[in-house]
């Protein structure tokens, strides 16, 4: 393997080789090795496999000094080039006082005749320099933004721009540039591709960072540029010539229209008749649309694209665009046209793309023909659907699952477009199960057929056939498990469930123990969905009463048990057939023993369940109660955003046991910790934190408010973020006037000591016999203010009384309301 000549290179030696800086005659006649050992400081600096060869701040002093020796020893241009490129890179270590000496150096060589020593000068200055000597060199600067040399023009604009960034201050003088900055765009220069290019994009980008707050500039900004930029002038070295500048001109028009779109109240079905600004920005949009250079085309054709609502009208220009784009030579344009058709959010529009796309699915580039065909399978029409699923197979095999799993989401939302085409969807989706996969893809393939069945019944029967024969083979246990659960929910609603038995029952004989227990689950589930069944399917449980396993024996036991009882109490009696003309209706009669037990859901989700009873437990005097617990005896828990957004992202291996697993957090358990409060009974919800103060204040307090059946208790959350003072018996202060709440007692917090959190308490009593509405409080805190020493928090003489005023603080008819799915 290839070796980096600098790999082995050791700090000491090149900081002893650096000393060669200090004489000036060897600089003179060796500075290819003066360049040589400038190149090895900077690759120790940046070395980042070695933190040890960083350079110390006092090592970067001493080397910084001794470069600021080669302006003066020699005039090589490369050693001067990786100087300043040094000096660039080394000063962030140095103190900022250290740093100075060598504006004089710099400034010098910003008036000097060589370009290359101007443009680097003026790059490594605006480093160094703060807002108080950006005064003293402005004009060299602005002198430099409409030099002739481009080099220096180029590097003037670039480094406005970086001190724009730096400071309020230093934005305030680049601000006074503007007049040079759009010399710089009108000014003649040859025509071609040359840096006069970057010139102007840098110049235009300058112009919009000054103008980034003023919508109004903005719009003068477009309004004078838009026309040079658009029109193709044939006069030599005038007009915006750059792709760059005019790509920044478009993003700005895209920016403004959103804008202007947002503010604007009425829809209108042409974008233009919105305002004269829209108007003046889409009309340079659609004519960008025609320009040669297709960096140019593509940008203004994808900003119209982005924009939201507009109709097929607006769009139709930007479509012909990227149709032409999709027959491109180039697979970059190619790419480039088909993702942004794949965001574009207007169908019909995309369709007149159709074609294009359609000849994109056999690219041999595979993302393209990928997002080739989930466009298709959004927009395109039922008679393309088989000619798509057709080049699918093929394009399947070849890319990542994660393109895989987003086209399986268009085959969804294209079922339920057209579903008389499910069969052909269907069919495909279980070919494509049977083959080699990662569990997320298997995973999707089986969800996407279960969400069809949901929605489109007429795919029920055979969908439960292709799930049936793919559990024979599935590798995966939990995907297996998923599947029969699913099975036994949706083969009930089928006219013959008992032919889906055997393919469950068969997992019981052949599989490891979960997918034994989830098929005894799932057998029992049908059972009690379909009492003519009961009988074949308890002569198939009692197979696995002995079996080896705990969690599939006790299954099956219970499930025996209850289907026996079952059966008992509601002998199955049969229907007589002549009296139906379809199918004979299998039901569970009211009151079923098994249908309670296997179908009906718990009033709660598992780990809402062992939260409401961990907080259960919390409560003073919980385990010594004697009374048998049910589920009206739980607190209620809310559901809070975390615990949707976990369902709603649930996924089905191992670790969905381990997210769920969520730590438990009572927040009512600072009541049950106070005997006082603890008396009052048991906590009905406790509201987020509210906050009663800013959050950079001294003193920084929220509010917890605890529901009960006839009180509220306020607890207030208090931080003391003074370093040198304590705060000493803290009392909230509640001032109310409504007859529905009474102050009977408060519980005052004895120390606030700084940065530890403290609560006081305040508790109310509610009148029953009063409406509950929305009361409004004023708060208050009462303290003793103490100083304390820092650093050892000894007192520091006596305190002195303090009030410290609160926002308002509403109780309201939502706080007696939790929120449970």
């Amino acid at each position: 393997d290839a070796v980096h000549p600098y790999e082995q290179l050791e700090k000491a030696k090149v900081l002893q080789d650096a000393r060669i800086f200090h004489d000036s005659k060897l600089v003179r006649d060796s500075p290819r090795k003066c360049c040589r050992i400038l190149a090895q400081i900077l690759y120790l600096q940046n070395d980042a496999k070695s933190p040890s060869s960083k350079l110390t701040r006092t090592e970067a002093t001493e080397l910084f000094f001794a470069s600021t020796k080669l302006f003066v020893d020699v005039e090589d241009a490369s050693l001067r080039r990786l100087v300043y490129l040094f000096i660039k890179e080394i000063q962030p270590l140095c103190d900022p006082s250290d740093v100075i000496i060598v504006t004089s150096c710099l400034t010098k060589d910003m008036t000097c005749d060589v370009g290359l020593y101007r443009a680097n000068a003026i790059r490594v200055l605006v480093n160094i320099i703060d807002s108080a000597m950006l005064g003293s060199i402005e004009r060299y600067i602005k002198q430099a933004i409409v030099d002739n040399d481009v080099y220096v023009s180029n590097a003037a604009l670039v480094s406005a721009c970086h001190l724009f960034d730096q400071s309020s201050e230093n934005a305030t003088i680049v601000k006074r540039w503007i007049g040079e900055v759009q010399e710089t765009l009108v000014k003649k220069r040859p025509v071609g591709r040359t840096p006069n290019d970057m010139v102007q994009a840098n110049a235009i980008r300058l112009l919009c960072q000054m103008k980034s707050h003023d919508r109004l500039g903005m719009a003068k900004l477009v309004q004078k540029f838009s026309g040079l930029a658009a029109a193709e002038t044939h006069i030599p070295g005038e007009g915006i010539r750059s792709p760059l500048a005019i790509v920044t001109l478009i993003r700005l028009c895209g920016k403004l229209l959103l804008e202007e779109l947002a503010t604007v109240q009425n829809y209108f079905q042409d974008v233009r008749d919105a305002s004269s600004l829209a108007k003046l920005c889409f009309d340079f949009l659609e004519s960008s649309l025609s320009h040669l250079d297709a960096l140019i085309s593509y940008e203004a054709a994808r900003t119209i694209c982005m924009l939201p609502d507009l109709g097929t009208q607006n769009l139709t220009r930007s479509m012909d665009c990227l149709r032409g784009m999709l027959a491109s030579n180039k697979p970059v344009e190619r790419f480039a046209a088909v993702r942004t058709l794949s965001k574009v959010t207007n169908p019909r529009a995309v369709a007149l793309c159709n074609e294009g796309l359609e000849s994109c699915i056999d690219d041999d580039n595979k993302q393209i023909a990928t997002f080739a065909v989930t466009t298709l399978l959004k927009t395109g029409s039922e008679a393309m659907i088989d000619r798509i699923l057709g080049n699918l197979s093929n394009l399947l095999a070849a890319i990542q699952d994660e393109y895989k799993i987003a086209m399986l989401e268009s085959l969804q939302q294209l079922c339920l477009k057209y579903p008389s085409k499910h069969r052909a969807i269907v069919a495909f989706l279980s070919n494509i199960l049977r083959e080699e996969g990662a569990f997320e893809f298997k995973r999707s393939i089986v969800d996407s057929i279960i969400l069809l069945m949901k929605q489109v019944p007429e795919t029920t029967e055979s969908s439960l056939v292709h799930l049936c024969e793919f559990i024979d083979d599935c590798e995966y246990t939990m995907l297996s498990t998923h599947t029969i659960h699913n099975i036994a929910e949706l083969a009930p609603t089928t006219p013959a469930p008992s032919q889906y038995i055997r393919f469950i029952y068969n997992r019981v004989i052949l599989e490891n123990a979960t997918i034994r227990a989830a098929a005894i689950a799932a057998l029992s589930k049908m059972a009690a969905s379909c009492p003519s069944l009961r009988t074949s399917i308890m002569t198939l449980l009692r197979q696995s009463l002995n079996d080896e396993d705990d969690e599939p024996r006790d299954r099956a036991t219970v499930a025996v048990s209850v289907l026996k009882e079952a059966m008992m109490l509601n002998p199955y009696v049969a229907p007589v057939v002549e009296e139906y003309d379809d199918n004979v209706p299998d039901v569970t009669s009211e009151g079923d023993l098994a249908a309670l037990i296997f179908l009906q859901p718990l009033p709660m989700s598992f780990n809402n369940l062992e939260r409401s009873i961990m907080a259960y437990i919390s409560a003073p005097g919980a385990l010594e109660c004697t009374q048998q617990l049910s589920f009206a005896d739980l607190p209620i828990i809310e559901d809070s955003p975390r615990d949707e957004n976990l369902n709603a992202g649930r996924i089905l291996d191992g670790l969905d046991d381990k997210r769920a697993n969520l730590e438990v957090s009572d927040p009512a358990a600072a009541i049950y910790s106070i005997p006082e409060l603890a008396n009052f009974g048991r906590v009905f919800r406790s509201s987020t934190p509210i906050s009663l103060t800013e959050e950079e204040t001294e003193y920084v307090v929220k509010c917890v408010k605890h529901i009960l059946e006839e009180h509220v208790i306020l607890q207030f959350i208090i931080q003391n973020t003074v370093e040198d003072q304590m705060m000493e018996d803290v009392v909230p202060d509640i001032a109310i006037d409504s007859n529905t709440y009474e102050i009977i007692g408060d519980v005052p917090a004895d120390k606030a000591k700084y940065g530890k959190p403290v609560s006081a308490f305040t508790v109310l009593q509610r009148r029953k016999a009063e409406p509950i509405h929305p009361v409004c409080f004023a708060c208050q805190l009462n303290f003793t203010a103490v100083q304390v020493d820092p650093d050892s928090g000894e007192e520091l003489g006596e305190g002195y009384a303090e009030e410290y005023p609160l926002e308002d603080l509403v109780i309201t008819p939502s706080d007696f309301m939790a929120r449970v799915s």
